[in-house]
């Protein structure tokens, strides 16, 4: 290869757009992007592809990987991370931050509304959630919503919030507006992601390592987490409270974030078979052969596979986390029942919530979204189908989302006919097109859509703390489709 194809400027040729963040129209790097010029000029075209190829083989070394389920079968596969880190202003992220934090807060005061242990005062005779009574959702997307598990009333001790951790997901348009896409309170993944994007720049290529003055050190969501995960202690812990991460082990999804998040907070990483109760109610982990206290378990598997497991005793974990809650001994991060929260019809509503529960405006913006169920709604959109993505109500993650736009004539009456015979099982939303970055695609940089995923934890008194630690996801495809299909970035705040 010569040397001038080694040094070749990977922007050259690079399409200039409104919707690109790195490269404006005029064909120059945007200032938040223009402290990775050097790293980039150093690297030229043939330096990044060895540079993936780098980051590829220590990302293998680590497993970092992500797993999906398929006509029953599991299937793993790499989690790729290109070389190009993206970056986001440090204005920017503040405002991503206030607006995350505000939801995890809305979102927590609403699963505390419906899911008052005594529905509401043992006298009243309309024993509705507050925010069914004030008019502002109706009461059949609460009470009746499939995403409300009744039985995790008595999975939270009184006044914990249960939504430790929560997860949005985020991103700009080209107009630099930041919208929130879906919400995540059941077991938000993206943390340990972040965090081994990190690692893996600094390790396999130092070249592209955040060297910069003023780049945030994602690891410092680590304090943060710890600090939020203790806000689910239980009453009957007088000290400082033991934590362990739960797993399901291997089969799980997200199985190398838990142990890496295991390794970060130094707390023992335990499964269903290492849980053993106590005589005061509590429970406590094997671990190394010895019998550890747990005060506080970080949860990192589905609400449905908790009566699955059995301890050793031969108990379903649900059973045994349920009684040590009861007892006052165990908090649960998150609690159960979460789907409520971050249901797709409940979406629509989360800045009525904004405003019912905290008086305040949204300060991140929402997807116009239509509850199908509501008769009103669906006669509104029933003629627009064509020009809306539709997603199954029960489609968790976007699962099933079908775009309008997209569809052949054929596939839109199929979709017609479908969603005309049951309105209730969907939710409509308006297209949004999200923002490029420079991405590494068959040995050149080309525009790719990206978002955000975000964390953030609970704090004393209601309030929530965004980690500094976001997972930049790259689309696979010029247009997004599953953006866990895709790869990563690391992604930078600096200023």
């Amino acid at each position: 290869m010569s040397s001038e194809s080694r040094n070749a400027d990977p922007l050259a040729g690079y399409p200039a757009s409104l919707a690109d963040e790195a490269v404006g129209p005029d064909g120059r790097l945007q200032e938040c992007y223009a402290l990775l010029r050097p790293a980039l000029s150093r690297l030229g075209t043939a330096g990044l592809t060895a540079a993936a190829a780098a980051l590829a083989a220590d990302r293998a070394a680590r497993g970092i990987a992500v797993a999906a389920w398929a006509d029953g079968r599991q299937i793993v596969r790499p989690f790729p991370l290109d070389p190009v880190p993206r970056t986001v202003a440090v204005g920017e992220w503040t405002r991503i931050a206030a607006g995350v934090e505000q939801r995890h807060r809305a979102l927590n005061a609403f699963l505390a509304d419906a899911y008052r242990a005594a529905g509401r005062r043992r006298g009243d005779v309309d024993r509705a959630p507050e925010v069914v009574r004030a008019g502002v959702l109706p009461e059949w997307a609460v009470t009746h919503s499939p995403g409300r598990d009744p039985d995790a009333v008595g999975q939270a001790w009184p006044g914990q919030p249960r939504a430790i951790v929560a997860g949005a997901d985020v991103l700009r348009t080209s107009s630099g507006k930041w919208v929130v896409t879906a919400d995540h309170l059941r077991v938000p993944a993206g943390l340990g992601y972040a965090l081994a994007a990190r690692d893996t720049v600094g390790a396999a290529v130092p070249g592209l390592g955040p060297a910069a003055v003023g780049v945030a050190d994602p690891y410092a969501a680590v304090p943060l987490l710890r600090s939020g995960l203790t806000t689910a202690a239980p009453p009957a812990c007088t000290g400082p409270p033991q934590i362990a991460v739960l797993t399901a082990g291997a089969s799980d999804d997200a199985w190398f974030e838990h142990r890496l998040l295991a390794d970060a907070l130094d707390v023992p990483l335990v499964r269903a078979e290492d849980l053993w109760p106590r005589v005061d109610g509590g429970v406590e982990a094997a671990v190394d052969g010895d019998r550890t206290p747990v005060d506080i378990l970080y949860r990192r598997f589905d609400d449905g596979l908790l009566a699955a497991f059995r301890t050793p005793m031969g108990q379903s974990l649900d059973a045994l986390l349920t009684q040590a809650v009861r007892a006052g001994r165990l908090g649960l991060a998150n609690v159960p029942g979460n789907e409520l929260a971050d249901a797709a019809a409940t979406y629509a509503w989360v800045p009525a919530l904004i405003r019912f529960y905290l008086g305040e405006e949204p300060l991140l913006g929402t997807v116009p979204t239509w509850v199908l169920a509501d008769e009103t709604q669906w006669a509104q959109v029933r003629d627009r189908l064509h020009e809306l993505v539709v997603i199954p109500v029960a489609g968790y993650g976007g699962r099933g989302a079908v775009v309008g736009p997209s569809c052949s004539a054929a596939e839109l009456a199929f979709l017609q006919a479908e969603v005309s015979a049951a309105p209730y099982r969907f939710i409509a939303r308006e297209p949004v097109v999200p923002t490029t970055v420079p991405t590494l695609v068959e040995n050149r940089l080309q525009p790719r859509h990206v978002d955000l995923r975000v964390l953030s934890v609970a704090a004393p008194g209601g309030g929530a703390t965004a980690l500094p630690a976001p997972l930049t996801r790259v689309a696979d495809e010029p247009e997004p489709t599953s953006w866990w299909a895709g790869s990563s970035k690391d992604t930078w705040i600096v200023g």
